[in-house]
């Protein structure tokens, strides 16, 4: 039996960045990486290649009657930047104080072990165990999924399941274990707006037009009204309310404000009247403004009116919105507020509509419609309260994992989702970290809900 932690070490060392084509060795290591871990579990592997990055499926096949339960993750990491406020090299992983740190251990390196754990396990002490398995591990996770999509619909024979286990979700407290029931969707999006056609000195020329910043500025501060809201028509037309087993299971987290608060090193929270700060991020879309360009970034003062200024925006979605009709309103606003003396640009980016399962036994979908999807729940519900020693939550996070509705649309496949990461593992920060006991919980929880399937 390999030693998971050793496994994730050589892992991480591959430093498999998508959206930098300087680490392409990094992204071909991860995937031999991954092709000899499955060959040697005795899977079928194949690397199915797509436009940019090849995504790695492994099946172990028997009887059609068995459960077939699809395993997925990604090998695509975060870049390291910025390197200077790394602790230790980011692609050469360390151990302190019951953590793995390097980049990928959360996200989503360390979680995708877990389960291969769990696997390899099951499989030494049962050769024969009574279920389907297949893993798809894809490589363009971090910059979007941009080709995953036409993946599943080209490969739809590969990937007849019952449903996706995966874990690319977090938990609250090492001690508190979480499902997570539905993410939010997204819109990406940048703005230019310019000016003069070149950049100008603002003795000479300053007071005559109209500065493409100060315009930015002025429609950037637009899109928002003073209590937090999104102050665009249409924004919230199809947002649906949470159900109300939802908001107690949020409760039950006991999460505090000033905790919080004193996490982010804020002074105050700015949440639309109505909403806690933590149903907000979970319930509620978003506007936000992820970067601003123009003019002079450099030491000291350069005395420029630039020609052009730019932002990063991008929208969180929650049911029933969708990509296209919140796209729709937010470009509207956008092109009837830009001030007059500027053009705008707007280049569209990456979309990922909002994703929410119910758990079978608090739906009213008839429970014969989904028995392995629902088994699989009430198998975690029964695991995770063995091994952490209080039943799982049930909630909704604020982030987007496109794929899922992907999954949905393709193969009309629901997501069990086993969260693993905490909200100190830095993911997509520095000092990226996995908390070896939430390893060690999550492997048992796994292998355990594995054996119930097979058991039927």
């Amino acid at each position: 039996m390999f030693d998971p932690i050793e496994k994730l070490q050589e892992y991480v060392r591959y430093a498999s960045v998508s959206a930098d084509s300087k680490f392409k060795d990094g992204m071909v290591g991860a995937q031999n990486f991954l092709t000899g871990i499955f060959t040697g579990m005795g899977f079928q592997v194949q690397v199915v290649p797509t436009a940019l990055h090849p995504v790695v499926v492994a099946k172990r096949t028997g009887d059609p009657h068995w459960p077939h339960v699809i395993i997925y993750g990604h090998y695509d990491v975060q870049p390291p930047d910025p390197i200077a406020q790394w602790r230790t090299p980011p692609f050469d992983p360390v151990i302190r104080r019951g953590r793995i740190y390097g980049r990928g251990t959360a996200d989503n390196k360390g979680p995708l072990m877990v389960h291969i754990t769990a696997v390899a396990r099951l499989l030494e002490k049962n050769p024969g165990l009574p279920l389907n398995l297949t893993f798809i591990v894809e490589g363009e996770e971090e910059i979007g999924s941009k080709n995953f999509k036409s993946f599943l619909q080209a490969n739809r024979h590969l990937l007849e399941g019952d449903f996706i286990y995966m874990s690319d979700n977090g938990i609250l407290t090492p001690d508190q274990m979480v499902v997570t029931v539905g993410l939010r969707g997204m819109i990406a999006l940048e703005i230019e707006l310019t000016g003069p056609k070149m950049d100008l000195h603002s003795g000479m020329h300053g007071g005559v037009l109209l500065n493409p910043l100060q315009a930015l500025a002025e429609l950037c501060a637009s899109l928002h009204t003073p209590d937090g809201r999104v102050n665009i028509p249409g924004f919230y037309r199809q947002v649906v309310e949470p159900e109300p087993w939802e908001r107690a299971q949020l409760k039950k987290a006991g999460l505090r404000k000033e905790e919080y608060a004193r996490f982010l090193g804020i002074s105050r929270f700015h949440t639309p009247p109505g909403y806690t700060p933590f149903e907000a991020i979970r319930f509620l879309p978003t506007l936000e403004f992820n970067g601003f360009t123009g003019g002079y970034q450099g030491e000291g003062t350069k005395t420029v009116i630039p020609s052009k200024a730019g932002a990063k925006i991008t929208c969180r979605l929650v049911p029933d919105q969708t990509p296209e009709n919140v796209r729709d309103c937010v470009l509207k606003a956008l092109r009837q507020r830009c001030p007059k003396g500027v053009s705008l640009k707007i280049t569209e980016q990456h979309k990922a509509k909002p994703y929410v399962v119910i758990p079978p036994d608090r739906s009213n979908t008839p429970k014969d419609q989904r028995p392995a999807l629902a088994n699989c729940f009430r198998a975690l519900e029964k695991a995770g309260t063995e091994v952490w020693g209080q039943p799982p939550l049930y909630l909704r996070e604020g982030g987007s994992v496109g794929l899922l509705a992907d999954l949905k649309d393709v193969l009309g496949l629901d997501a069990v989702m086993m969260g693993l990461f905490l909200p100190e593992d830095n993911l997509h920060a520095p000092n990226e970290s996995f908390h070896l006991g939430v390893m060690k919980k999550g492997i048992e929880t796994s292998e355990r809900v594995l054996a119930a399937l097979a058991k039927g």
